[in-house]
């Protein structure tokens, strides 16, 4: 009688065992995302959107975003050729491409690829900023876009990324250099506005000079 309860409660228990190790190895994978799995430590299958299952303990999967996504490159004093130190910031927009082995490069080939494009990002833009004037970096920002883009795609090949666009979010002049600007601004906008009442009062002048001849 022990003997059948003993074998009847082991039963019970290895079928709770596998319900349990089954329920702990279901993954699910959300159209957002791709996953890798390691069995080991070694990679052995690529998961797609929709229901997973792995071995407990001996296989993990690792989640990878493939919606784009934004990184700040955070402000930045950089030394323009003219020796202004001009505070600059720019937003990076990317994408993991969702394919089987550029999302394998974006795990294998860099260690957290957010922070590295920040950093690059970040040389990128004092090299190609150093090399213009203040003013020329002010009216020539679609062309520090397209040079900052054009790097990153290429620095980026081997990341499984794809950069989508970049944006200057400012070059800023230092304060005093702003204040002397704002200064000239407001001296030829009263210049042009003196001029114009100038110009005024003449023909108010001519045209009542006319009039009482």
């Amino acid at each position: 009688m022990n003997a059948y309860i003993n074998s009847e409660t082991l039963s019970y228990a290895g079928i709770a065992l596998i319900i349990i190790i089954f329920f702990s190895g279901i993954r699910i994978i959300r159209p957002t995302h791709r996953g890798l799995i390691e069995r080991l430590g070694k990679y052995v299958r690529f998961a797609n959107p929709g229901f997973h299952w792995i071995i407990p303990i001996i296989e993990k999967m690792y989640r990878i975003n493939v919606t784009e996504q934004m990184v700040d490159a955070e402000p930045q004093e950089i030394i323009t050729n003219d020796n202004l130190n001009a505070r600059v910031d720019a937003q990076v927009y990317f994408r993991v491409k969702p394919d089987e082995e550029n999302v394998k490069n974006s795990l294998y080939n860099v260690n957290n690829y957010q922070w590295q494009i920040v950093n690059l990002s970040r040389t990128t833009l004092r090299n190609i900023i150093g090399t213009l004037t203040l003013k020329s970096a002010n009216s020539e920002r679609s062309k520090i876009n397209f040079e900052l883009l054009k790097t990153l795609s290429t620095e980026t090949a081997s990341w499984g990324l794809e950069v989508v666009r970049t944006e200057l979010k400012e070059i800023d002049p230092p304060k005093d250099v702003q204040e002397t600007m704002n200064k000239v601004v407001k001296a030829e906008n009263e210049k042009i506005a003196a001029v114009d009442y100038a110009t005024a009062a003449e023909t108010a002048r001519r045209y009542k000079a006319g009039k009482d001849t």
